[in-house]
C-alpha cells in the first residue's frame, strides 16, 4: 500500500537524486580544469579561485601536492583528499588561489619531472589568476609532503611559507622507489642538508604521532634540523593519530591565517 510516509520518502529520494548531479557540477566548476605540457607530455591540474576573484588585485596562491593514493589521470582525485575538503568547508571565505596538479600513477613528487610539472602548473595558474609572487605558499601530504621538502629546499626563494603534513626526507626502507624519485641528499645528515637550503623560510610541520606509513620521526628530525640551523619552524604532533593527519592539519584554526601572514 502506498502510504503517505512512503510517498514522502519517494519525494525525498527523488529530490536527492536531482540534487546530487548539481553538487558534482558545482565541485567541478569550483576546481577549474587546466592542462600543461612538460616536454611532449600533457598533464592536467585543477585551480580553485576564491569567491569574488577579479583581475583588479593580486591574490595569494597555494600549491598543493597530494598523496600517493590520489595519483592518476582523472584530474579529480587530488581535489578529494587533503586541502580540497578544507576548501569546500570554507569556500565562501577561503582567500587563496589554490593549484592542484596531479601526479600520474607510478610516479613520485620527488622526481625532477614531477617537480617541474608542479612548478609549471603553479607558474601558469599564477599568471592566469593574478597570483602574488610575494605570497606564494607550498603544502603537501604524505608523498606530497616528501615532495614538498624537496621542492622547498630546491626552490626556497619561490615560497613565502611551507606547510608539510606527514612527510619526510628519507622514505621508509620497505618502499621501493624508482631511481629518479630517490632522495638526492646523500649527506651523512640529509635532514640538516635540507634544512640548510630552506633556511629562514617559515615552515609548519604537522604529523600524526601513531602514523604507521610515514614514521613520525621523519618530521621530528626535520623540525630539530630546522631549529639547529636557526630556522623558523612550528610543529604539531597529533597523539594517537595515524597516517591521516591531514584532516586535523587543514582544520587547524590558525594554519591558513598563518600562511597568509607570511610575505617574501
Amino acid at each position: 500500500m502506498f502510504t503517505a510516509r512512503s510517498l514522502l520518502m519517494a519525494i525525498l529520494g527523488t529530490a536527492l537524486l536531482l540534487m546530487w548531479p548539481g553538487r558534482v557540477r558545482q565541485d567541478d566548476d569550483m576546481f577549474q580544469s587546466r592542462s600543461i605540457k612538460v616536454g611532449a607530455i600533457e598533464y592536467q591540474y585543477r585551480v580553485f579561485a576564491p569567491k569574488g576573484w577579479s583581475k583588479k588585485k593580486k591574490w595569494p596562491v597555494i600549491l598543493f601536492l597530494h598523496g600517493a593514493g590520489e595519483r592518476g589521470d582523472d584530474n579529480n582525485a587530488q581535489t578529494r583528499v587533503g586541502i580540497g575538503p578544507a576548501i569546500l568547508r570554507q569556500q565562501e571565505s577561503f582567500p587563496f588561489v589554490v593549484v592542484l596538479p596531479q601526479c600520474p600513477k607510478g610516479r613520485w613528487w620527488t622526481e625532477p619531472e614531477m617537480q617541474t610539472l608542479a612548478l609549471k602548473a603553479l607558474e601558469r595558474a599564477a599568471t592566469e589568476f593574478r597570483g602574488d609572487g610575494k605570497r606564494t605558499y607550498l603544502t603537501g601530504i604524505s608523498m606530497g609532503g616528501y615532495g614538498s621538502w624537496v621542492m622547498a629546499a630546491n626552490n626556497f626563494k619561490e615560497f613565502a611559507a611551507v606547510a608539510v603534513v606527514c612527510g619526510g626526507v628519507r622514505p621508509p626502507p620497505r618502499l621501493s622507489l624508482p631511481e629518479a624519485a630517490r632522495p638526492a641528499e646523500n649527506a651523512p645528515d640529509p635532514y640538516g642538508a635540507v634544512a640548510a637550503k630552506i633556511g629562514r623560510t617559515p615552515v609548519w610541520v604537522l604529523h600524526g604521532g601513531a602514523d604507521p606509513v610515514v614514521p613520525v620521526t621523519e618530521s621530528r628530525k626535520m623540525v630539530e634540523a630546522l631549529k639547529a640551523k636557526g630556522g623558523n619552524v612550528r610543529y604539531n604532533e597529533y597523539e594517537g593519530v595515524g597516517h591521516n593527519s591531514w584532516d586535523k592539519a587543514y582544520a587547524e584554526p590558525e594554519l591558513f591565517s598563518w600562511l597568509l601572514s607570511q610575505h617574501k
